[in-house]
């Protein structure tokens, strides 16, 4: 089986082009893997569909199946069009969690940067969780797929492992949860952490960007309509949150290496 490795701010994936092997779930643990695989935050596969001009299927580490992916679908726009399966810089992608529209920046025939309407953001009542001797205070946020935003004075001193795992387990969220931590680090910017669901801790969220984002724009923190800058350990995205609720996301996308394996 032939994989490309990709990365979004540091979120990586191996992608796939073709159909999904019915194995799927041992496939994507075994290539996942840091020590004995290739290595990532889960797979991704690409197909052609009636639908769209793509579909995705996106596959967490431990190989549940995740809805959608802000930084998978970025490299998706990549993918496709730095290897020649479209000639369009404006794509439709099907993914669980609905149709998404993507808008590709070439330049010097390879694209930069790509941004993605994401949809809207359905913004919820503050909670308050008890994990064991703690209680939490978290924001969820539904943008297609689930998470749970937690403000913070500072979300690089952030207990996210512990405290992201508990939430992601939590029975509020009997189907699991993505925990972001976020703080006010400027005017429309925020400092962003993050526990993905199935996956732990990663580099970046695309989704949990735009979740971070929606809830800081519904408690007045940012200003909507504007871009709000997200810094994540794997570096920024800018995602603007307009009135209507709908979301739009910007952000790089970048090759790392090809390879082949015998796991398939």
């Amino acid at each position: 089986m032939h994989f490309t490795k990709m990365q979004g701010l540091g979120n990586d994936y191996l992608y796939v082009f073709g159909e999904l092997p019915a194995q799927i779930e041992s496939i994507c643990t075994a290539l996942s893997d840091r020590h004995f695989g290739a290595g990532s935050d889960g797979m991704i596969y690409i197909n052609t569909c009636d639908e769209a001009d793509f579909s995705m299927h996106i596959f967490n580490a431990d190989g549940s199946e995740a809805k959608m992916c802000g930084n998978g679908i970025r490299c998706v726009g990549k993918y496709v069009y730095d290897k020649g399966y479209t000639d369009k810089t404006d794509l439709k992608i099907l993914t669980l969690s609905g149709i998404k529209t993507l808008h590709l920046e070439v330049a010097e025939k390879k694209v930069q940067r790509v941004g993605v309407e994401m949809g809207t953001a359905q913004v919820d009542t503050e909670l308050c969780l008890n994990i064991g001797t703690q209680n939490i205070l978290c924001t969820p946020v539904d943008v297609g797929n689930p998470h749970a935003v937690v403000f913070c004075e500072d979300a690089e001193s952030a207990a996210v492992e512990s405290i992201g795992k508990a939430l992601e387990h939590h029975p509020h969220f009997p189907d699991g949860v993505n925990v972001e931590f976020i703080s006010r680090t400027g005017e429309n910017a925020l400092r962003m952490r993050v526990w993905e669901r199935g996956s732990g801790i990663t580099m970046a969220c695309g989704t949990g960007a735009c979740a971070a984002a929606a809830a800081a724009a519904a408690k007045g923190i940012c200003t909507k309509g504007e871009p709000i800058e997200v810094v994540l350990d794997g570096g920024s995205l800018f995602i603007t949150v307009n009135e209507d609720k709908s979301i739009f996301m910007r952000g790089p996308a970048a090759f790392v290496y090809e390879g082949d394996t015998d796991i398939c």
